[in-house]
């Protein structure tokens, strides 16, 4: 296999042609760094994040596929995946997820702030566990959440070098968010999780998925509302907000039946849900 063959195998690895993650991730990452500088984030702390999202995105896929390793070959979506097909080692796998951690830490040293890189560190274990906790917990989609949205903490420590209490219910209506999304995702898989013993959402709410869902998206435009009041951000922000919830209301059209594809539409969907909010973010500021 030539080198060629080989970089297009760790980019289908490190899922850099499915950008979706990279978006869910960047999403509250950014809804954070407008919130956390008043509307005006430092232009290398833009950079630094844009680069370590990416890298941590990839880096979270390698280490994801490493773990379903033994799982990914039984299920029809992810049989082909270079890992589970065989094609890329396991030891090349880990090699390439640590490499990809190490450079996103190297990052964040000319920043010169100890708290960023501290957070930093939990944040690449966070990305490293979160795989191996569709074994045990009920709801993994939860700690997804968490781990899809310590850029939020991260970000008013790089630019405030503290993290107030607002952060921390921001990452808290990421987690619900994250819930809503990937038990539509893992309602694509069910069939296949159940017969393979992998936790998910979707199994464990049951007939209730599509309830779950809603309720889930409730909460997170429920606890941003709060957050938009705690910090008086002006009329955008809540029609960013109201933007976001007829995308919710759409995604419900979507998997109420329960059907795959669709399901799987609406998770992708999930993008324009956080880009209203960040929209919304954006214009209250420049009031």
């Amino acid at each position: 296999m030539n080198w060629k063959d080989r970089l297009s195998l760790y980019e289908k690895l490190m899922r850099l042609d499915k950008p979706i993650g990279i978006l869910l991730l960047a999403w509250p990452t950014l809804w954070a760094l407008w919130l956390s500088s008043a509307g005006h984030p430092d232009p290398i702390i833009l950079w630094v994040f844009a680069l370590g999202l990416v890298l941590m995105r990839s880096a979270g896929c390698v280490i994801n596929d490493y773990a379903d390793r033994d799982f990914d070959p039984h299920v029809a979506r992810t049989r082909d995946r270079p890992l589970a097909a065989g094609k890329v080692s396991p030891r090349e796998a880990l090699l390439l997820a640590g490499a990809l951690s190490l450079l996103a830490l190297l990052l964040i040293l000319p920043l010169h702030n100890r708290l960023l890189l501290e957070l930093a560190v939990v944040a690449a274990f966070l990305a490293a566990s979160y795989p191996f906790t569709k074994r045990f917990l009920a709801i993994p989609q939860a700690y997804l959440g968490i781990a899809f949205g310590f850029g939020i903490p991260m970000a008013y420590a790089a630019h405030i070098e503290f993290v107030p209490h607002i952060a921390w219910w921001l990452l808290a209506a990421n987690i619900f968010w994250a819930i809503a999304y990937d038990t539509e995702y893992a309602m694509v898989d069910r069939a296949d999780d159940l017969k393979i013993g992998i936790k998910t959402s979707a199994i464990t709410f049951g007939r209730y998925d599509v309830t779950g869902v809603m309720i889930a998206y409730a909460i997170t435009l429920g606890l941003l509302a709060w957050i938009g009041r705690q910090l008086h951000l002006h009329w955008p922000f809540y029609a960013g907000l109201a933007i976001a919830a007829g995308i919710a209301s759409y995604h419900y059209s979507l998997i109420r039946n329960r059907d795959p594809a669709r399901c799987f539409k609406a998770f992708l969907h999930n993008n324009w849900f956080g880009g209203a909010i960040f929209a919304g973010i954006v214009a209250s500021n420049w009031f």
